[in-house]
C-alpha cells in the first residue's frame, strides 16, 4: 500500500493572553472552540484548538498559551504565513468590510499564484491570507459551526495553504517530495523584487487544503519564535497503521524524529525538516468527540485519560477562561 499525506491537519502557533485569542477567534473569525485542554508538554499552559462545525482534520487551528512570550521576531526559516479557506471571492468582500468595522490590521483582495486573498493580522500580529475557494478543486472544506456570528456562506471553512520561508529552498523541497510524496504544481512571483519565485507543492487530492507555498529567501535572519508565530504544521494521515509505516521511513532517512506519540485526539509523529521547521504528521481520528458530546465541544477543560490524575493540580495553577459560546 502506498502512503498518501491526505493534505493538511492543523497549525499550532502561540498567543499570549488566551482570554483575547478566544474572543479573536470566535467573535471575530467566527470559529468553533473545539477544545479547551492543556498543552501535553507543558501542562501548566492552556492548548486551545478552533475549527469547524465538527472539529473536522484539515480545519483546525491551535493555540499554545505562553503569558511571557515575547513578540515573534519574523524572519527565515518559518512558517510565516497561515491560510483560511472562504467559499468564494465574494466572501473576500464581506471580510474586507467586517476587518474594517472591527479594527483588524488588514490589506487588499490580491491574486497570489491563481486565488483572490486577502491579508490580515490578529491581535497578536499572527500572519494570515484569507484565500477564495471560488475555483478551487480538491481537499473538501468543512462546514462553518451553526452557531457562528459570521453568516455561513461567508464563513471560515477549512486551513488553506501553510507559507514556509526558508533560505535554501531546496533542503525542504527534497523532504516534501521524495519523502512526503507531494508533487510540484506551479510557481508564482515572490512579493519580494529580485527574490526566486514561490513555489506551490500539492498532495492528495489537492487543492488549496493540500499545498504548501515555499519561498526561498537570501535578505533575512531566522525567525525567533514567540507569540504571534506559528510553532509547528501538521499533515494528515488516514490511521494509526499508516502513521507506523511514516515512523519507519521517516527513520531509514535518519531525521531526528519523536516517534510514535498519542495525542488521544489523534496520534502523531514530529520532525524537524532540514532548514529548521517543525512538521507533524497526524491521524485524522480518533478526534475531539471523543470524551465530550458534539453540542458541548469546548465548554470545560478537556484533559486526556493520561493527565486526569492531575486534573486538581492543573486546574489550580490555569487562570480561569470562560469558554461559553
Amino acid at each position: 500500500m502506498s502512503l498518501i499525506i491526505k493534505g493538511l491537519h492543523h497549525v499550532s502557533a502561540i498567543t499570549a493572553k488566551a482570554p483575547e485569542n478566544f474572543k479573536f477567534y470566535t467573535e471575530i473569525l467566527g470559529l468553533r472552540l473545539i477544545k479547551k485542554t492543556v498543552n501535553q508538554d507543558d501542562i501548566s499552559v492552556y492548548h486551545l484548538f478552533y475549527g469547524d462545525e465538527q472539529g473536522n482534520p484539515g480545519t483546525e487551528l491551535t493555540f499554545f498559551e505562553i503569558p511571557n512570550s515575547g513578540h515573534n521576531r519574523n524572519g527565515n526559516n518559518s512558517i510565516s504565513a497561515l491560510s483560511l479557506r472562504v467559499p468564494n471571492d465574494a466572501a473576500l468582500t464581506y471580510w474586507e468590510e467586517r476587518f474594517t468595522e472591527y479594527h483588524v490590521e488588514h490589506g487588499t483582495i490580491t491574486v497570489l499564484g491563481d486565488r483572490q486573498t486577502l491579508s490580515f493580522r490578529d491581535f497578536e500580529g499572527q500572519r494570515f491570507l484569507l484565500v477564495s475557494d471560488e475555483f478551487n478543486k480538491g481537499v473538501a472544506g468543512g462546514k462553518p459551526w451553526g452557531k457562528s456570528p459570521v453568516p455561513a456562506q461567508y464563513g471560515i471553512v477549512g486551513l488553506g495553504p501553510a507559507h514556509l520561508t526558508v533560505d535554501t529552498a531546496d533542503l525542504t523541497a527534497v523532504i516534501l517530495e521524495e519523502l512526503l510524496g507531494f508533487r510540484r504544481k506551479n510557481t508564482y512571483p515572490s512579493p519580494v523584487a529580485g527574490q526566486p519565485d514561490v513555489i506551490v507543492f500539492e498532495t492528495g487530492e489537492g487543492g488549496s487544503g493540500a499545498e504548501v507555498h515555499l519561498e526561498e529567501r537570501n535578505d533575512l535572519e531566522p525567525e525567533h519564535l514567540g507569540r504571534g508565530g506559528v510553532h509547528h504544521v501538521a499533515f494528515r494521515v488516514d490511521n494509526e497503521a499508516e502513521l507506523k509505516q511514516w515512523i519507519e521511513r521517516v527513520g531509514t532517512l535518519r531525521l531526528p524524529n519523536s516517534g510514535f506519540v498519542d495525542r488521544f485526539y489523534f496520534r502523531s509523529l514530529y520532525f524537524r525538516e532540514p532548514n529548521g521547521i517543525l512538521f507533524e504528521l497526524a491521524t485524522d481520528g480518533p478526534g475531539f468527540a471523543t470524551d465530550e458530546p458534539m453540542e458541548h465541544l469546548g465548554e470545560s477543560l478537556a484533559l486526556p485519560p493520561f493527565l486526569e490524575s492531575k486534573r486538581e493540580q492543573i486546574e489550580a495553577y490555569l487562570k480561569p477562561l470562560d469558554t461559553r459560546q
